[in-house]
């Protein structure tokens, strides 16, 4: 790992996991003042109680026990502790525009908001009131400070497999101006064989998968609490009624599971022959509340070429050049598509694909990237699709 330069007051966002614990290890072994901080951002015991009136869902990883994973951490690695209760910011920044998303039919990405909003805003602040000159978190991305344009830049980490830049492209230059990733120097293999070496009590956690507030519960029954069930027709392209949805919000374009219709076979398939051939969700029509489906992966519906985005962030602060050597994620994971970026206005912009992409979804975002700098995104608000769906 790089060296961060002369000795500073680094506040380290501990959460549990690895990625943070090695991050704090890492820090404090360049001789770092090291603090941890827990972030609660959610009320575990906001939860539905069952008929008997015991608390449900106890099946989750709930932030108490990250907690204490978190405190066995700062024990072995001698660091103090502190445990910060961001709920309320959380409930009023992130999950409120959730919600908000979820009831006009986007599918919105929290954890893009959350870092924006809680861990690189109302965290930084509390560090800072601390004495801190630096944070630091466990996120796999680096920073680096351009010389000629004097502009901190944002990178993605080495393990492409777990570059999370993608989720912190609204980071502005004051935030970036003041955070470390080490682990975006290293490759996951390489966290987990420092943490075994050192005896961390969670060198062999498993990675979490879930959404930060929600964790491991099933998505549908906790949105379920915030949103209400209203049913309506699933259509297939030739407009048949094929089943019954239980509510736009609950569903996104691209989804497979979950549907109902799963029984269904190719229209021409032989009876009693030839495997079926899944559903996805293509559309979802808030007017008529009606769920469209098509069949086949590489359906027309489920392909774009161009997209607008919104509520656009840049990293350096400005919109970049539109020009056609860029590349985008429109979703987590995904490897970069060769794009062209037209700036639309100060607060979107349009990106266009020589080829299609698949299952463009409003709500997520569109991420633009030159080489390895993340140089910011948007909404995205629609996707023109290759065949019309209607």
């Amino acid at each position: 790992m790089k060296q961060q330069g002369q000795k500073k007051r680094v506040v380290v966002g501990l959460s549990g996991g690895v990625d943070s614990a090695v991050t704090a290890y890492l820090l404090k072994q360049q001789g770092h003042e090291v603090i941890g901080i827990f972030m609660k951002n959610w009320e575990d015991d906001d939860r539905p109680a069952d008929a008997t009136g015991a608390q449900a869902d106890p099946g989750y990883c709930t932030s108490n026990i990250d907690f204490v994973d978190a405190a066995a951490v700062a024990d072995v690695l001698g660091i103090e502790i502190e445990h910060v209760n961001f709920a309320t910011d959380y409930k009023d920044r992130v999950f409120a525009e959730f919600v908000r998303e979820y009831q006009a039919g986007r599918t919105p990405n929290p954890d893009i908001l959350c870092n924006a909003e809680i861990k690189f805003k109302a965290f930084l602040d509390h560090a800072m009131r601390l004495g801190a000159e630096k944070i630091a978190t466990g996120h796999y991305a680096r920073v680096r400070h351009n010389e000629p344009t004097d502009c901190f830049e944002l990178l993605k980490g080495h393990d492409a497999s777990k570059d999370q830049s993608y989720f912190l492209h609204r980071l502005n230059q004051a935030q970036l101006s003041k955070t470390w990733f080490p682990v975006g120097e290293l490759h996951k293999t390489e966290v987990r064989r420092i943490a075994d070496e050192i005896g961390l009590p969670n060198a062999k956690k498993k990675d979490s998968t879930g959404i930060c507030f929600i964790g491991e519960r099933p998505f549908r029954e906790f949105l379920n609490r915030y949103i209400a069930m209203e049913p309506g027709p699933i259509k297939n392209p030739n407009g048949q009624t094929i089943g019954q949805h239980v509510g736009l919000s609950f569903y996104t374009l691209g989804q497979r599971q979950g549907l109902g219709i799963g029984g269904l076979k190719a229209k021409g398939a032989q009876k009693g022959g030839g495997e079926h051939t899944p559903w996805f969700v293509a559309r979802k029509d808030l007017q008529t509340n009606t769920l469209w489906v098509v069949q086949g992966h590489d359906h027309p519906w489920l392909l774009s070429r161009t997209l607008s985005a919104l509520d656009a962030s840049w990293v350096s602060g400005s919109a970049p050049e539109p020009r056609a050597s860029l590349g985008a994620k429109t979703r987590y994971r995904q490897e970069d598509a060769a794009t062209q970026l037209h700036n639309e206005s100060a607060a979107g912009f349009t990106l266009q694909f020589p080829d299609p992409q698949w299952a463009v979804t409003p709500g997520q975002s569109a991420v633009v990237y030159d080489g390895d700098v993340c140089l910011g995104g948007g909404v995205i608000e629609a996707a023109q699709q290759v065949e019309a769906a209607l």
